[in-house]
């Protein structure tokens, strides 16, 4: 069956949180003499292991935003001695969101991907995040107008991999799985999440991990522009 339908991640998919989130760490911890030697690599590869531990609870409506951000930088900087209190966690948090917030970038080829693909197919977004905080990182990427349709965990809820969201999507993008390629980042929740309902996906592999399965078609970036293209083509054959 033709492609007619495209699904983007948006984290780490279009919208470069590795990159901004490594930035804004660097940033927000030069304050402290007793991290000035610790690697940003170690910093970030844990932060990353708390968020993805904290951000379903999120989801669950366990725990509100704030109150994630304050557990997850109180824990993160535990072992350095630099917050005192509750109140010093979460003011140390805004504080990095700011940073955050500011140096907010897209994956590099992101907006001229979506322009090129707009003519000729529908475009989904689908995500695990809050709405509010995807609609306007997608207005800040400047590729509104370019989005069909956004499906968020917040709106279905329940995150990726669960087949519950890949069918909202499909059923919103008035799509079906076959005529369907959906590219993302993330291994389980992208590859497999979509597999399991008969989407084809496309890992995106930014930063040289191996393959669990060689069969997977793979992005390396979102450039160039003709190669992308290719792929997604493949993809969808």
């Amino acid at each position: 069956m033709p492609l007619t339908t495209l699904l983007f991640d948006l984290d780490d998919t279009l919208f470069d949180h590795a990159g901004t989130a490594r930035a804004a760490l660097r940033a927000s911890t030069a304050q402290f003499a007793s991290l000035a030697e610790v690697p940003l690599d170690d910093l970030y590869a844990r932060y990353s292991e708390l968020l993805e531990e904290i951000h379903p609870r999120v989801m669950a409506g366990e725990v509100n935003y704030l109150d994630a951000r304050r557990m997850r930088f109180k824990q993160l900087l535990a072992p350095y001695h630099v917050l005192k209190s509750e109140a010093e966690a979460a003011e140390f948090a805004a504080f990095h969101y700011d940073h955050y917030h500011r140096l907010r970038r897209p994956v590099a080829g992101a907006a001229a991907l979506l322009k090129a693909l707009k003519p000729r197919y529908r475009i989904g977004i689908i995500t695990n995040n809050r709405t509010a905080k995807q609609e306007e990182k997608i207005a800040f990427l400047g590729l509104t107008h370019l989005i069909d349709t956004l499906i968020t965990s917040e709106d279905v809820g329940v995150i990726k991999p669960d087949p519950r969201i890949f069918w909202a999507a499909l059923e919103k993008m008035h799509a079906l799985p076959e005529e369907t390629v959906l590219v993302g980042d993330n291994w389980t929740a992208d590859v497999l999440g979509a597999r399991a309902v008969g989407i084809r996906p496309v890992w995106l592999n930014r930063f040289g991990a191996a393959s669990p399965n060689p069969t997977v078609a793979v992005l390396t970036g979102l450039e160039p522009l003709p190669d992308v293209l290719r792929v997604l083509e493949s993809a969808a054959q």
